[in-house]
């Protein structure tokens, strides 16, 4: 799975991936109208206000990007019907030919784990039929449990060409908390860096990356630089760009010499720039529009700090 998202960044020219994280303030008046008067003010009338303000983003923007990533606790807040409308959103993205990648932060042990992975990334058996119920190709995952917890991700993954991206060093103010913590004089985002390699070390793809890759902020540029070097060849995904203070220029590290090896999330900076002073002038009519110039104001930024 990693080659095709590699594929599809190198054929766009576009290494990054926007972040489809609705919340119900961020759509405009006319889309909620519209589902509220279908469905009321009700999680369905919620949800149907998300699917279509999702649709429209991804209408304008698709041609210009490899993957989208939508963030399920987003339709979670809105019950069963906002899961659906999750499920719809990966669906319609895979119509129009874009790698999901599914930010679920999933990480348990056992079955558990391993029903999580099959649920995201698998195929589960309903008497003689196999289904694929959320079908993404890859998922966010939560190493904190340790082995047991990701090895489960790692079979599936192995079983069904599918990916994962393991949380190393999130963008958050308060990531230090736990992840600065040092363990024989190294922080621990350090040892989770490398077990990452050892995760991915038996599923790699052509381009010689691994289908096992992380998660490093873009608000710790020199813990990026650091983290790229113990991990060569794992892929990286990259928050907090833009909306969080990550600019192009402080990403260069989390690329590799072949201008491979990282992809960039913005979520709110793209999905919500009509509300930014900068698109303004596309109006509440124009959201859709005004993402899609957010997104190639983006690609500027990254590949001309990239010298691409």
């Amino acid at each position: 799975m990693i080659d095709r998202l590699i594929e599809g960044i190198k054929k766009k020219k576009a290494p990054i991936v926007v972040g489809l994280d609705p919340m119900l303030n961020y759509i405009p008046e006319h889309i909620k109208k519209a589902a509220f008067e279908e469905y009321d003010e009700t999680l369905e009338g919620a949800a149907e206000a998300v699917f279509a303000y999702n649709k429209a983003i991804v209408d304008a923007t698709y041609d210009l990007i490899p993957a989208v990533k939508p963030q399920i606790a987003m339709y979670e807040q809105f019950g069963i019907p906002g899961l659906a409308a999750y499920k719809r959103t990966v669906d319609y993205c895979h119509n129009k030919g874009l790698v999901v990648i599914g930010d679920i932060k999933r990480g348990d042990i056992g079955s558990t784990s391993a029903a999580y992975a099959v649920g995201h990334l698998g195929k589960v058996m309903v008497g003689t039929t196999i289904h694929t119920p959320f079908d993404e190709d890859f998922a966010t995952v939560n190493p904190y449990l340790g082995s047991d917890g990701v090895n489960p991700f790692v079979d599936v993954c192995r079983e069904n060409d599918r990916g994962i991206f393991v949380l190393v060093k999130t963008s958050n103010p308060s990531s230090g908390e736990f992840q600065d913590q040092k363990i024989d004089g190294r922080p621990l985002y350090e040892l989770v860096a490398e077990k990452v390699n050892e995760w991915g070390s038996e599923i790699v793809g052509n381009y010689g990356y691994s289908d096992v890759g992380c998660v490093i902020g873009a608000t710790y540029p020199e813990m990026g630089k650091t983290l790229r070097k113990l991990m060569p060849k794992t892929y990286i995904l990259v928050p907090g760009y833009g909306a969080q203070g990550g600019k192009g220029a402080d990403l260069i590290h989390y690329f590799n010499e072949d201008g491979l090896g990282a992809i960039v999330n913005s979520s709110r900076g793209i999905i919500a720039a009509y509300k930014q002073e900068k698109y303004a002038s596309f109006g509440d009519e124009g959201f859709a529009d005004a993402s899609r110039k957010a997104v190639e104001d983006m690609l500027l930024d990254i590949n001309g700090a990239l010298g691409a």
